[in-house]
C-alpha cells in the first residue's frame, strides 16, 4: 500500500490518540468509504487494538489502524492536516481521483476531503 501520511497529519493524529485517555498502546483508526461530493466520507476513533479485519502499520510509533475498504480506497493518497478560519481538519489528496463536480464545494482542491475538528468526540 502507498499512503503518505504528512507530519501535520501525524501530530493531529497522535493528539487525537494521546487525548483520548485510551490505553499508551493505542491506535488511530480511519475508516474511508465512498460517499460525498468529493467522493469520499470518512471517520476516525482511538482503538487499544486493531479490530477485526484491519491491518495495523506503524507511523513513527503511532499504530493507525485500516480496515480492508479503507486501504483499498487510501492506496496512493496523501493525508495532511490543515487548520485555516475556513476549515480544520484531515485532508486527502488523491492525484488520480477525477476532478469533483459539485457546485458547493467548487471552491475546494480536487479530490480531497476535510473531517472538522468540531466532530471530535469522545467514546463512551
Amino acid at each position: 500500500m502507498n499512503l503518505t501520511i504528512t507530519p501535520a497529519a501525524e501530530k493531529f493524529m497522535r493528539r487525537i490518540v494521546r487525548f483520548s485517555g485510551g490505553a499508551p498502546q493505542s491506535g488511530f483508526r480511519l475508516k474511508v468509504s465512498l460517499g460525498g461530493c468529493s467522493g469520499l466520507s470518512s471517520e476516525f476513533s482511538v482503538e487499544p487494538a486493531p479490530l477485526a479485519g484491519d491491518t495495523s502499520f506503524d507511523c513513527n510509533g503511532l499504530p493507525i489502524f485500516l480496515p480492508a475498504e479503507s486501504r483499498l480506497l487510501l492506496d496512493g493518497v496523501t493525508i495532511d492536516f490543515g487548520d485555516t478560519v475556513g476549515e480544520s481538519g484531515l485532508r486527502f489528496r488523491n492525484p488520480q481521483a477525477p476532478v469533483s463536480t459539485c457546485s458547493s464545494h467548487a471552491a475546494a482542491a480536487p479530490a480531497s476531503v476535510s473531517i472538522s475538528v468540531a466532530s471530535i468526540g469522545r467514546r463512551s
